[in-house]
């Protein structure tokens, strides 16, 4: 549906009067209307039933003036009719604003009343169905961050009560240690969440040789994770150009693309980072020979609390990496590839 123009859409239609009448007022017009008919005819039918009474003698001169006075009623009660079936939607607005104010996005108008209200009504409904998936999306993110937080701190009630009941030595805190870190991350990339909502996410863009950040990113991961029989390798052509981006922010996402595909490859596999460049754009994929995203989560992998297969994290990563590369005017997409394994691709257009 499309959403309609507050201005060009309701304040004025070919037809429909002054630009700035919006449907209120154009109820108000035609009550007006209305009420100047029924004066008009009001004295109009006083006049006849006056000179009639005056013009004709007997019992016949009571005709002409009930006549009047039955056309006088029947139209005030066409007059009532027409202004209290132009005031119902209001009187329907009203009530719904009342509960939507009250909480209750679950209300909608109906959107079969003909005339000024119909799009209002639609643009009412459209409200209060982005205001109903807020709440819906709101009640998932508290009760999924409750659950994230819940564990690590269960893990380090548990260390350190065993560590002063004198069951283990204070150097088993080091796990506790561990889960306090997973706790600052996940506050951290929160708040990175609120920011970006927000729009008061701060980049700070220089000159930047991709080749080399993605070779610092790698190298750093093939340290943490030697051992595991993982193959990594960057494909990059001999020569390109720096980009304006902010290293740190891109740092973070091919860090967490990374971390995520090495991941998805507990028994060894092969991670490809190939990088291209054109006049328009630069291109990082990101490539793993893991088991794949799965079918059901391929087109919500990056919302929120989503995780791919049984794998550990807080499912926030990567709805945080599409926000910092879409802040620089980039895109970042994924795929499954044809054989085994996933793609995640970054666009960053070149200024």
């Amino acid at each position: 549906m499309p959403r309609p123009d507050f201005q060009g859409h309701w304040g004025h239609r070919p037809g429909s009067g002054p630009p700035n009448w919006g449907p209120g007022r154009r109820i108000v017009r035609r009550a007006f209307g209305f009420v100047v008919v029924l004066m008009f005819l009001a004295t109009a039918g006083g006049a006849v039933i006056a000179t009639g009474l005056a013009a004709v003698e007997g019992p016949g001169r009571w005709i002409i003036p009930g006549i009047v006075v039955v056309l006088i009623l029947t139209f005030g009660a066409v007059v009532r009719r027409t202004v209290g079936r132009s005031w119902a939607p209001v009187s329907q607005l009203i009530d719904a604003t009342t509960r939507l104010g009250d909480g209750d996005s679950s209300v909608r108008l109906k959107t079969n009343i003909r005339g000024p209200f119909t799009p209002v009504a639609g643009s009412f409904n459209l409200m209060a169905e982005r205001l109903e998936a807020e709440d819906v999306r709101r009640r998932r993110l508290l009760a999924d961050l409750g659950h994230e937080l819940r564990t690590p701190m269960t893990v380090i009630r548990g260390q350190v009560e065993a560590v002063l009941d004198g069951l283990h030595p204070p150097e088993s805190l080091a796990a506790a240690i561990e889960e306090i870190g997973l706790m600052e991350r996940l506050l951290e990339d929160l708040r990175v969440l609120s920011l970006t909502e927000a729009g008061q996410l701060q980049l700070h863009p220089e000159a930047v040789d991709v080749v080399s950040l993605v070779t610092d990113v790698v190298t750093s991961f093939s340290t943490s994770h030697a051992g595991t029989g993982i193959a990594t390798e960057v494909r990059n052509p001999p020569t390109i150009d720096e980009i304006e981006v902010d290293p740190h922010r891109l740092h973070q996402v091919l860090a967490n693309l990374v971390s995520n595909a090495t991941n998805q490859m507990d028994e060894g596999g092969r991670l490809v980072i190939d990088i291209t460049q054109n006049r328009v754009e630069t291109v990082i994929s990101v490539s793993d020979t893991g088991p794949g995203i799965p079918a059901d989560q391929l087109d919500r992998i990056f919302d929120r609390f989503v995780k791919a297969g049984e794998k550990g994290g807080s499912g926030l990563g990567l709805s945080i990496a599409r926000d910092l590369v879409e802040a620089h005017g980039g895109t970042l997409t994924a795929e499954n590839l044809p054989s085994t394994g996933a793609r995640f691709t970054i666009r960053i257009t070149r200024r």
